[in-house]
């Protein structure tokens, strides 16, 4: 969501930047399309880091010994978190 936002801040100040050629008094249009696109791109770059940091694994290695057999077990688990949590 974050991603998509940045980009439609950007583009949206973008448009107000460099395409709109309207003179307002009260208020200026280019200023304002170079906040938006600022905004845009860090907004953009903070959805790029929570993205990065929710993909992280985390692998386990587990050695036991089994009692039946007296024999040396190994178990290695990778585990990742859910990628549908916080959509």
């Amino acid at each position: 969501m974050s991603i998509g936002a940045g980009i439609a801040l950007f583009a949206i100040g973008a448009i107000l930047a460099f395409a709109v050629n309207i003179e307002v008094e009260w208020v200026n249009l280019d200023m304002i399309g170079y906040i938006l696109m600022g905004a845009g791109a860090v907004i953009f770059l903070v959805g790029i880091i929570l993205m990065a940091r929710r993909r992280q694994t985390d692998s386990v290695t587990r050695t036991a010994v089994d009692p039946a057999a007296g024999e040396r077990v190994t178990r290695r688990s990778t585990s990742s978190p859910d990628d549908s949590v916080g959509l």
